[in-house]
């Protein structure tokens, strides 16, 4: 699990808009096996959800073995936890499909999990049709990976919620396989959901934007992200594309507590459309810099030069409307400069300290949302030439930077 902890300060700003809210996470995960090398204990789980005080829905990691005990594990430890934890089961329609489903459920699982991806399925697998048979018949909530690494399918989601009105269908990580389209669909597919569980900007803003806020649940994907991480930048997302503090209630666990007791959802309103999400171009200069960098921190690549471009792009002058937001990001990427690698709790095979480039990025694309107090950030430098220029004469360039050491092998030309 990542370090969390100075991102706290982000997720007050959150519960500061939104009086009464309530956490409740819709994807979390506990195991020890995933060959994708994350592992997560619930104790870590628990410890993760207290700092965010938070509730979750938990469900195994991927099991090359099969599901039986590992979804025993999972409703053993959400008994134990005090009612922190809800546990769901998570099935291979290839192997024990809606037997196993209905005998979890019989145990005390409120919902199941399916990830086409690592069980390489499809939703029009005919193991699935009992699954689905079975949550509509109890009312009951399936979540289905729909993020990165599949063919697209929600084309059989769709198929899916009309033929089982009763199951409640959650397409993890924003339905971002489908998006593009499948966003014009929600408003007529009532029981069709999407989780938060995904950390780039532009796909949360286009989800708050565009599907009704009822049917948008918060995940973190906990332990890939933590629940104060998730909450703090997807909440704020919903900020700013417009939610009021009564849909952003909704996202946040008001609406799945209703389908995890089996109630029929509420109607909260139509989405909000585009309109708050003009981009500033100083601001997306930014925003695209550090984008730059994730891709790099993503496959082991230490981005300094590119964060050197993200500190010269927040230059904006001490007296711009943009210098807060750049100030902000200026302090995340000195927080990381700082952190303990140690403690980062990711494969080696990323960059330490990828959560600070995540929220520096999701800031860019948020300005109208309020920032932490200005004790927490640095100030922006001022352009030379600024104060005392004579009237239409050119500014002077800012200093050069003295190069930064990097890791990266050195390239002709």
């Amino acid at each position: 699990m990542i370090s969390d902890e100075p991102i706290l300060p982000w997720l007050e700003v959150v519960r500061a808009q939104v009086p009464g809210l309530e956490l409740i996470d819709a994807h979390t995960h506990i195991g020890g096996n995933d060959p994708d090398g994350y592992a997560c204990s619930s104790d870590e789980l628990l410890a993760a959800l207290e700092r965010a005080d938070a509730r979750a829905v938990v469900f195994p990691m991927h099991e090359p073995g099969g599901y039986a005990a590992a979804n025993d594990l999972v409703i053993s430890e959400a008994a134990a936890s005090q009612g922190r934890l809800t546990p769901f089961c998570r099935v291979d329609p290839k192997q024990e499909g809606g037997a196993e489903a209905e005998r979890s459920l019989d145990a005390g699982a409120a919902g199941i999990k399916l990830h086409p991806r690592a069980e390489g399925f499809t939703l029009h697998h005919p193991g699935l049709e009992d699954v689905f048979a079975l949550a509509h018949e109890r009312e009951r909530p399936v979540l289905v990976h729909a993020g990165r690494g599949i063919p697209a399918l929600g084309r059989d989601a769709l198929a899916l919620c009309e033929r089982y009105p009763g199951a409640r269908l959650i397409l993890a990580h924003a339905g971002l396989c489908d998006l593009a389209w499948i966003w014009r669909a929600a408003p007529d597919h009532p029981n069709l959901f999407f989780d938060t569980a995904w950390w780039s900007a532009s796909d949360l803003l286009a989800l708050f934007a565009l599907v009704p806020p009822g049917q948008i649940l918060f995940g973190s994907d906990a332990p890939y992200g933590t629940p104060a991480f998730a909450a703090a930048m997807g909440l704020r997302y919903a900020l700013q594309a417009g939610l009021t503090a009564e849909q952003i209630r909704s996202v946040a666990g008001g609406q799945l507590e209703r389908l995890l007791a089996g109630e029929e959802p509420l109607d909260v309103g139509a989405a909000p459309g585009t309109g708050s999400l003009a981009r500033d171009p100083l601001l997306d200069r930014v925003h695209t810099f550090l984008v730059s960098a994730l891709g790099q921190m993503f496959n082991g690549v230490e981005p300094a030069e590119t964060l050197d471009l993200v500190r010269l792009a927040c230059e904006v002058g001490k007296d711009a409307p943009q210098a807060p937001v750049c100030r902000s990001i200026l302090s995340l990427l000195e927080t990381r400069e700082r952190y303990d690698a140690s403690s980062d709790g990711r494969p080696s095979r990323f960059r330490p300290g990828l959560q600070f480039i995540v929220v520096a990025a999701g800031v860019s694309r948020t300005p109208d949302v309020p920032l932490p107090a200005a004790r927490e950030v640095k100030p922006v430098p001022t352009p030379p030439g600024d104060g005392g220029r004579a009237p239409g004469s050119a500014p002077s360039p800012p200093p050069r930077r003295p190069p930064r050491a990097s890791s990266a092998r050195p390239r002709g030309g």
